[in-house]
């Protein structure tokens, strides 16, 4: 699923780096990324797809249209 520039501006905006986010959904069958599991995003690229450091060490991205996370607000 490719992403509209208009979106994507949106995204890096609100999920700027340093910013909280908690695991709503993941389909690894490589890694388990259970819902609830909190990080820090670090980026997101081209695709949408957003970079997080997972608190269990992980570093995968959350993939635009596949995958699901939200903004912890504190």
């Amino acid at each position: 699923m490719k992403i509209h520039p208009e979106m994507l501006k949106q995204f890096r905006e609100y999920y700027k780096p340093g910013t909280e986010v908690e695991l709503v959904r993941m389909n690894d069958p490589y890694r388990e990324m259970p819902p609830g599991l909190r990080g820090v995003v670090t980026f997101v690229d081209d695709t949408g797809t957003i970079f997080v450091n997972w608190s269990n060490g992980s570093t995968l991205g959350v993939v635009f249209g596949e995958d699901e996370c939200r903004k912890v607000n504190r």
